[in-house]
């Protein structure tokens, strides 16, 4: 079997043509607060950039107007779309810019209403001009839809393109989305165990004796080489271990206007503390996988450095989950961080495949949930899980989050998305003991709970996905 080549260009979205996800499509770092309304509209704001040269007309350019479509536009503000459109335009790339030096550089573009255009072309930009918040209906190929324009100086347009961010930070053209729901795209790439559902992953496993995170590793070295593949996890688990540090040490009030307070130093405080008492409850370890979480997922509501996993929405179970297993579990090895993350990725790349990983697209279920099964499949497997085991792991998972609204308040990837990353990674280690006190026959498959999700999605009301005009987004009183 074969399967299609991805990048973090390409997506299939909801019921359309499996293909292949690398461990770097899902996991891939980036800044805060939102991997489909920040990074995704920067790397948008980019491939119109080298789409715009391919064409030849980067050279006679002298305005680009952006306009936001769906939930780009109604979340937009919140989530930063419009300073990541800025930043994209500017020649930032979501991996290599400073989170630290992101308000000093669409600061000066506002008050000297030029920039240069990939760092080379000077041109005219009003960001209240030249960046619209199209509250209208959505683009007919995703809820989040973004359109470019590039005219001359005598007003001539040069290049019209529109482009989706699908979650993730995977963006796509139109054309390139037709393209994939006509069955096209790239072509297809062979791999050593190109699975497309989970029935098909645990029939190769049994069929070949390895491991899911063997067969994903061997995947992915049909693309680069092993020592690249894992030095490419190293960096991965740095930069997440590193978010989950820099959350612990910040204090104060998250950006945005909610004036929410950070709260993961002050707890992690009160835990260190509680380590010399002689009285501590047994539960007291859930507080420590939250903390963790919490961490993550206030720096990126900051806007700070962070990994998708497979969102930024989601960004701190995987994460949490991980450092729950490396400082709590006795024997814990570090040899071991490489087999979670393929692991996890092997899980995502399923749940992409066949369902969404987008909150504009499925809900919360879609990020929270997808995050959870993840992170279960992962700490099952590095607990010494069967391939079944780890399979019900994430299964338990997803299925304990269907139905997940994504309503944040404000538009901002705060209330309740924090938490829910804490409640999302102690459901996900609750679902993996669970799975290793079974043997791995369970009712319900992973393929029909990712299948559940697809269409719990396909008939949540659009209120509910990502939109902020339902759920808490309306019904919390904004102080």
């Amino acid at each position: 079997m074969t399967e299609i080549a991805a990048t973090t260009d390409r997506v299939t979205g909801i019921g359309r043509v499996p293909m292949f996800l690398s461990v770097f499509d899902l996991f891939k770092i980036g800044i805060g607060p939102s991997s489909s309304h920040t990074v995704g509209p920067m790397v948008a704001a980019a491939r119109f950039i080298d789409d715009l040269r391919a064409k030849g007309g980067f050279g006679e350019t002298a305005r680009v107007a952006t306009r936001l479509h769906g939930s780009l536009a109604f979340t937009g503000k919140g989530h930063g779309t419009d300073t990541a459109v800025i930043l994209g335009l500017l020649g930032a790339r979501p991996d290599a810019v400073d989170p630290d030096a992101v308000d000093g550089m669409v600061a000066r573009v506002g008050t000297s209403g030029r920039f240069e255009l990939d760092g080379e072309r000077a041109i005219d930009f009003d960001p209240d001009k030249d960046i619209e918040f199209d509250y209208g209906p959505p683009l007919p190929g995703h809820a989040n839809g973004l359109s470019f324009t590039a005219f001359a100086g005598d007003g001539t347009e040069l290049l019209a393109q529109v482009y989706y961010s699908v979650g993730g930070g995977f963006v796509v053209s139109d054309g390139e989305l037709a393209a994939f729901a006509d069955g096209g795209g790239d072509a297809p790439v062979d791999v050593p165990h190109g699975f497309g559902t989970a029935e098909e992953m645990l029939a190769m496993g049994e069929a070949s004796g390895k491991t899911i995170s063997r067969m994903k590793l061997e995947n992915e070295c049909t693309r680069q080489s092993e020592a690249e593949v894992r030095a490419g996890l190293d960096k991965i688990w740095a930069t997440m271990n590193a978010c989950i540090e820099r959350g612990l040490a910040q204090d104060g009030i998250l950006p945005g206007g909610l004036n929410v307070k950070r709260r993961a130093k002050q707890i992690l405080d009160g835990l260190e503390a509680e380590k010399g008492r002689n009285m501590r409850f047994e539960h007291t370890v859930m507080d420590w996988i939250s903390l963790y979480a919490l961490a993550v997922n206030e720096e990126n509501a900051a806007g700070g450095r962070i990994v998708t996993a497979p969102t930024n929405g989601a960004a701190g179970i995987i994460p949490a989950t991980l450092r729950y297993y490396l400082d709590f579990i006795p024997g814990a090895k570090t040899a071991c961080i490489h087999r979670f993350l393929l692991t996890a990725a092997a899980i995502g790349g399923l749940i992409k495949t066949n369902a969404s990983i987008s909150g504009a697209e499925v809900g919360c279920q879609g990020e929270v949930g997808s995050a959870s099964a993840m992170a279960a499949a992962g700490l099952c497997a590095v607990l010494g899980g069967t391939n079944a085991q780890i399979e019900n792991a994430a299964e338990i998972a997803i299925e304990h989050h269907l139905g997940m609204t994504c309503d944040p308040v404000g538009g901002l990837v705060q209330v309740p998305c924090i938490e829910r990353n804490a409640m999302g990674a102690v459901k996900a280690v609750n679902a993996a003991s669970l799975a290793l006190k079974g043997d791995g026959t369970h009712f319900v498959p992973l393929d029909t709970a990712i299948e559940t999700m697809r269409q719990t999605g396909v008939d949540m009301l659009s209120k509910y996905k990502e939109t902020s005009e339902g759920g808490l987004a309306v019904n919390v009183t904004e102080c």
